[in-house]
């Protein structure tokens, strides 16, 4: 049976987010679709931002060592030739990206952590963690195509 090799892959980011614990790096899952030196694949990432929400987005992508931001490659698997695109795609269009998380408080006169009903925390006031693409990588989308069957070790 035919398979793609299925990685996570790390690339740095050019500005941090002072709310975030360091270092950061975006988060993608890189679906290696071609062979040899230069293999190119597909990407599966959020992209967007946490002022405004996230959303799911595949693209083409190339060998990820040859970016300057390359960080890391971690193997995940792989996905039966069958099931790719259609089956990936499902399983991860499934999974809530990232929602609006920050607004501009004019009180304050900053960008800061929102509720989800749009209101500000007040000082001191317990926040959960952000989720940004690291989260949805890592925490959402990663478990859900273990747990659909569609990425196998």
């Amino acid at each position: 049976m035919a398979t793609y090799n299925v990685y996570k892959i790390q690339y740095t980011i050019s500005m941090a987010d002072p709310d975030m614990p360091q270092p950061r790096y975006h988060n993608v899952i890189f679906v290696q679709t071609e062979t040899g030196v230069n293999a190119k694949g597909q990407i599966h990432h959020v992209t967007g931002d946490i002022t405004s929400g996230m959303s799911y987005a595949v693209k083409e992508g190339k060998q990820p060592e040859s970016s300057a931001t390359f960080f890391s490659r971690e193997s995940l698997g792989t996905v039966k030739v069958a099931d790719y695109p259609y089956e990936m795609n499902k399983v991860l269009a499934n999974q809530p990206p990232p929602p609006k998380q920050k607004h501009f408080n004019q009180k304050t006169m900053r960008t800061e952590q929102m509720k989800p009903d749009g209101t500000f925390y007040e000082p001191g006031e317990e926040r959960p963690p952000m989720i940004k693409c690291t989260e949805w990588t890592v925490n959402q989308a990663i478990p859900a195509l273990y747990a659909s069957g569609v990425l196998t070790k």
